[in-house]
């Protein structure tokens, strides 16, 4: 934003533009916290870009006595205040004046708290990166105090946005904030409303309006979007019935199966971590057990690629077909495999025979080689290989599967990692990973489902 009086057009306006400085946020891990009530409005543009849930930080300025508009200090909930020195001393404000201001906003402030969140509990700030959003600094009084509560919540890193804020304002507010981003700093500064077309007061009913829409739109308390099916879905595939999850957040943009390995099934804690990731993101989610059970009890079922591979196959055209799994009738979503260990040459024995009915595949920890060189050189899906970079056995095994691949493919080594991605952080990058491969080829894949070739490649079964 230039030095000249270049505005916003409102609150909105300013959130939109807001967003833009802080898409790669976007994360499973990232929380944004407004300060009502101007706030909000701006917040909620953010939340919404980034996929996060929005929660208030009730703020309260404490105003000089004869000049209420210019903030001495702020308080805030869990008991914080902040004091402006700069500005209390040429005031020469007394204890009994401060105190007496003090109790009238404290009073004021927990009647907010009680009414802008009702019966929901805070967000849960622990251990994630939190955007505290305001329409803009002057004083910087309430965005300390902001800052400072949310990291005494357990906030691990605290960003700091507005749209607007004076040329010094990282002097005043750096050493409370982690990361500090704002659209515009113009001198000379006055107030933040010379910089709004529109900077009408928000109301009470607005912040009620905007929490209620950010509470729709994703799960209570978890970050997840609002799904329109989180079910349990029994299916038919070669010739047996298999169980599994089915979660379609509303406005899914694309559907991924998840094909389990060593013997694991839809309850696995390190895939349903990934699909959570997927369904933040606007992705579907099917996850099944591979094998009944009577049949995990013999380990060489974990190793008939045929067999899972046959299965998954099955899966994957049936869920197109279920309404759920649609946007509208006749118009199926774009499909990924997510495979794990043996279940990554699964996918790819099933994408080799889906062809062009399968937008993308990713491996974590995979066995891609179990699939075999005319399977994998018959895939023409984007294959995505993940491997820890501790787990140099496997590693090598990707490279060399890779090399009969002819799609379009590519080996990310999370560093650090083992087999299992237990390393603290690991599987949120495997996550990530994950969700950009598919999120960016379901964009480009213009298929209408799973189909069948004429010949499909021959399936190859190994043993340990």
């Amino acid at each position: 934003m230039p030095a000249t009086r270049t505005h916003f057009t409102d609150r909105t306006d300013a959130g939109r533009r807001l967003a833009a400085r802080l898409a790669r946020l976007r994360g499973p891990g990232t929380v944004v916290v407004a300060l009502p009530r101007g706030g909000v409005p701006v917040a909620a543009e953010v939340a919404a870009a980034l996929g996060a849930p929005l929660d208030i930080c009730v703020i309260r300025k404490l105003g000089l006595p004869h000049q209420p508009e210019l903030g001495m200090g702020a308080i805030g909930e869990d008991g914080v205040r902040v004091l402006n020195e700069q500005v209390l001393r040429p005031a020469r404000v007394t204890r009994g004046q401060l105190a007496a201001v003090e109790v009238r906003e404290r009073a004021e402030l927990e009647r907010r708290a009680r009414r802008y969140r009702g019966d929901r509990p805070p967000v849960d700030l622990r251990g994630r990166t939190v955007v505290v959003v305001d329409d803009g600094v002057a004083t910087g009084s309430t965005a300390r105090a902001a800052c400072l509560i949310v990291r005494a919540r357990g906030a691990r890193r605290v960003v700091l946005a507005v749209p607007v804020a004076p040329e010094d304002w990282t002097e005043r507010l750096g050493d409370v904030a982690d990361e500090l981003v704002c659209v515009g700093t113009p001198s000379p500064f006055f107030a933040i409303g010379e910089f709004y077309a529109d900077f009408s007061q928000t109301g009470d009913a607005e912040v009620l309006r905007r929490l209620a829409e950010a509470h729709d739109r994703l799960g209570p308390g978890t970050g997840l979007p609002a799904a329109a099916t989180d079910r349990e879905l029994i299916l038919p595939a070669a010739g047996v019935r298999l169980t599994g999850r089915l979660t379609v957040p509303a406005g899914a943009r694309g559907t991924v199966v998840f094909a389990h390995g060593s013997g694991s099934g839809r309850h696995s804690p390190r895939n349903r971590r990934v699909a959570e990731e997927l369904n933040r993101a606007g992705l579907a989610t099917f996850l099944f057990d591979l094998l009944t059970e009577d049949e995990e009890p013999d380990r060489r079922n974990v190793f008939d690629v045929a067999l899972l591979g046959a299965r998954l196959t099955d899966v994957a055209r049936a869920l197109p077909g279920d309404p759920a799994a649609g946007p509208s009738a006749g118009a199926p979503l774009p499909l990924g495999l997510f495979g794990a260990s043996t279940g990554a040459a699964a996918a790819l024995w099933t994408a080799a025979r889906l062809g062009d009915g399968v937008a993308a595949v990713v491996s974590r920890g995979g066995r891609p080689d179990l699939a075999g060189p005319r399977t994998l050189a018959a895939v023409t899906a984007p294959t995505l290989l993940v491997v820890g970079g501790r787990d140099h056995e496997v590693i090598d095994l990707n490279r060399r599967a890779r090399e009969q691949l002819r799609c379009e493919s590519e080996l990310a080594v999370v560093p650090h990692a083992g087999h299992l991605f237990e390393e603290p952080g690991t599987l949120d990058r495997v996550a990530e990973l994950a969700r950009d491969w598919f999120s960016d080829r379901f964009r480009e894949h213009s298929g209408t489902g799973p189909q069948t070739p004429d010949d499909p490649p021959t399936p190859v079964t190994q043993n340990p």
